[in-house]
């Protein structure tokens, strides 16, 4: 969900639009969503298996980081491919 926001400057030389970038990434529901994902992640890992019986993790701590670096890379990936969509329309290059 890429919003662009467009921004008016006005000049000696006249008005000149701009586009900026996408909304920061801290303003997105997918931080949120990957945020909750992760505490999801890691609260299973800490909370499963711990019955204390001497039986195997079903739910370990290293499954529990393969699964919040999958999710880090699709994170990456969804923003990489919501900045990818936006055209810069700054044509000024005396700046």
């Amino acid at each position: 969900m890429a919003t662009q926001t467009t921004t008016d400057v006005h000049t000696a030389r006249g008005t000149r639009r701009w586009a900026t970038e996408t909304r920061p990434a801290a303003k997105t529901t997918e931080l949120i969503a990957y945020v909750a994902a992760v505490l999801a992640v890691a609260l299973t890992a800490l909370f499963v298996g711990d019955g204390g019986d001497g039986g195997a993790d079903p739910f370990s701590a290293e499954q529990a980081l393969r699964y919040i670096t999958f999710l880090t890379i699709g994170y990456m990936v969804a923003r990489g491919l919501a900045k990818s969509g936006t055209r810069g329309n700054d044509s000024d290059h005396d700046a």
